[in-house]
């Protein structure tokens, strides 16, 4: 019957394993459902002249580009 020693062979190479880090297996990534009627945050580039087009009626640009994009998907 083989007994394991109760102390490792070399004391370095134990205390060196307890400081190397813990590989950790990635979640598999969870797909929810898209919420309806919510907005998501994006980044978008868009020329100067147009950003300056909607901005020009004041606050509300962002509401006013989304309607103009939603009517261009409809069609």
């Amino acid at each position: 019957m083989a007994t394991t020693p109760r102390r490792p062979a070399n004391p370095k190479d134990a205390a060196e394993a307890l400081f190397r880090p813990a590989k950790k297996v990635a979640a598999p990534a969870v797909e929810r459902p898209a919420i309806p009627n919510t907005k998501e945050l994006v980044s978008l580039k868009i020329d100067s002249d147009v950003l300056a087009y909607f901005q020009a009626d004041g606050p509300g640009w962002q509401d006013r580009i989304n309607d103009t994009l939603r009517a261009a998907v409809k069609q």
